[in-house]
């Protein structure tokens, strides 16, 4: 049976509109670096870099190896972790040519490193691209987190940010990090901007 993170993991990417108190535990991701803005070329040819190998590993079966364990499955959506050098003040106007990030695309718990590195081999070869050394994959565990979903353009999401804050204060919780996780649900180069569907999650402690 596919295995369908819409249907079995709604709770992780599927929350509503109101900021909710949630577990993530350690999940692998295929996973590349950067900074700067995101609307230039540098940004999304790693994103480019990070579907070819993650429908690598998807498609691995078709040409002749099956991984142990695998299990077909739809692709995990693409992730971002957002974080701003740590000479920026909170209040400081958004500079966006300072956003430091690491976009990632979670993996099914067969991905080895050793499954990894061939997914890099054959996207390789199918279309080279100078960014694919750069991607490997880790592993994260998040632990206790806030999370929110966020409908609306990118530029809106601190009104979100501002719900999420004060419900960690009505929770008694704090910041672990000033990075935020964005979860992107839509195609932001095809979706209207009001209607893009974003997961905004703060990794957070009890005070």
């Amino acid at each position: 049976m596919k295995k369908e993170w819409r249907k079995e993991e709604k709770a992780f990417y599927l929350p509503s509109e109101q900021p909710e108190r949630i577990h993530i535990p350690a999940w692998r991701f295929l996973a590349i670096t950067g900074e700067g803005n995101p609307n230039t070329p540098a940004f999304s040819e790693r994103i480019e870099a990070l579907y070819s190998c993650a429908y690598a590993i998807r498609m691995m079966p078709k040409t002749g190896v099956t991984p142990e364990g695998y299990q077909e499955y739809t692709v995990y959506p693409l992730e971002g972790l957002w974080s701003l050098p740590n000479t920026t003040g909170e209040n400081d106007p958004l500079d966006k040519d300072q956003l430091l990030y690491t976009l990632m695309i979670r993996q099914p718990d067969f991905v080895t490193d050793e499954i990894a590195e061939r997914a890099v081999h054959t996207a390789n070869k199918k279309k080279p691209l100078p960014l694919l050394q750069e991607v490997r994959l880790s592993s994260i565990e998040e632990g206790l987190c806030v999370q929110v979903l966020h409908i609306g353009s990118f530029d809106e999401e601190p009104r979100s940010f501002e719900k999420m804050k004060q419900f960690m204060q009505e929770q008694k919780l704090s910041l672990r990090s000033r990075e935020h996780r964005e979860i992107y649900l839509s195609n932001f180069e095809k979706t209207a901007k009001e209607n893009l569907k974003t997961v905004l999650r703060y990794r957070v402690k009890e005070d």
